[in-house]
């Protein structure tokens, strides 16, 4: 590392945005020496964070996700916020690298100032998001970020995850896609706060209304997933900055509900304590896998496992149960 932890954060916290990429890219790395230092750097800079919007986008490919977030991130730099992007890109199953680089497709939001944009690979792990985006949102909420947008690889798998370290859980939607189904699943429609029909256009105006109604009878029949707020469907065009304004409105509303009920913090509770159990499994697991004490065993059952001598739980519990007689 040619920068200290001090370093790092002291550029962090003046929007050095050199020094957050490397910062980001300490709190990537899963060498043993790279973690210690990216917990230290974690430590310091906690006090300094929470005070961002944190905004989830989802949605299939092509439904214009990136366009969106250039557009409403360059809208939100116009109402005097700073923005920060992290999109999650599908990885290579090789080099685990990331597949489409979109920070070439903000091109514009790239050149400003008061915006960061960082794409991370997924790694393969589940739920369009990476396994240190959590980590990487505290690093842009101490550099002041005021809203950082996750865009999710959009493919369908737990977004659940996505809504877990979100305040916002946004999905974008375009008619005539085949994706009508997947607009009406009831585990998407369940997490959503705010649905918006993007690409409408004259030819497709009533198709989009049309969608519009069936998304709010499917939404009708749901439980609320926050007390006084019914889900806005909203319609509109990123590329020609159609409805964002009412999109950014509708947020801001959102989060001002949440935050005179008191759900905003006690949500945000609820999120950092499911990151401490992500940790404590997958620290154990590697504990687990790196001690000569439980090495030998833990393959073992993992070779039984996979030769399905025996089903994969039976072993996992024999495998727990030596840890922890």
């Amino acid at each position: 590392m040619k920068f200290s932890v001090e370093d790092l954060k002291t550029g962090v916290q003046s929007s050095n945005k050199r020094l957050i990429a490397k910062a980001i890219t300490l709190i990537e790395s899963k060498k043993a020496e790279h973690r210690e230092l990216a917990e230290k750097l974690l430590e310091e800079i906690m006090p300094f964070t929470g005070n961002s919007i944190r905004i989830g986008i989802t949605g299939v490919p092509g439904a214009g996700k990136s366009t969106f977030i250039e557009n409403f991130g360059k809208l939100a730099i116009g109402k005097g916020k700073k923005v920060a992007v992290l999109a999650i890109d599908p990885s290579s199953s090789l080099s685990k690298g990331s597949i489409l680089g979109d920070k070439t497709r903000m091109e514009d939001l790239a050149k400003e100032e008061n915006a960061f944009i960082r794409p991370s690979p997924s790694s393969g792990f589940l739920g369009g998001v990476a396994n240190t985006t959590f980590e990487t949102m505290l690093i842009c909420e101490a550099a002041g970020f005021d809203y950082i947008l996750i865009e999710t690889v959009g493919v369908g798998q737990s977004e659940v995850l996505v809504s877990d370290i979100t305040d916002v859980f946004l999905f974008l939607k375009i008619t005539g896609a085949g994706d009508e189904l997947q607009g009406i699943k009831r585990g998407i429609m369940e997490m959503v706060d705010l649905i918006f029909i993007n690409k409408v256009e004259d030819e497709n105006l009533q198709k989009a209304k049309n969608t519009k109604l069936e998304l709010m009878r499917a939404l009708h029949f749901l439980p609320p997933k926050e007390k006084d707020w019914k889900v806005p469907v909203l319609l509109g065009s990123a590329l020609n900055n159609i409805g964002l304004p009412e999109v950014y409105e509708k947020i801001e509303e959102f989060i001002s509900l949440k935050k005179a009920t008191g759900k905003f913090e006690k949500t945000r509770k609820i999120q950092a304590e499911k990151r401490f159990e992500y940790w404590v499994k997958e620290l154990v697991l590697q504990e687990t896998k790196a001690r000569n004490s439980t090495e030998t065993e833990y393959k073992l059952h993992k070779k039984k496992a996979s030769e399905l001598k025996s089903n994969p739980i039976s072993e996992a519990k024999k495998f727990v149960n030596r840890l922890f007689p």
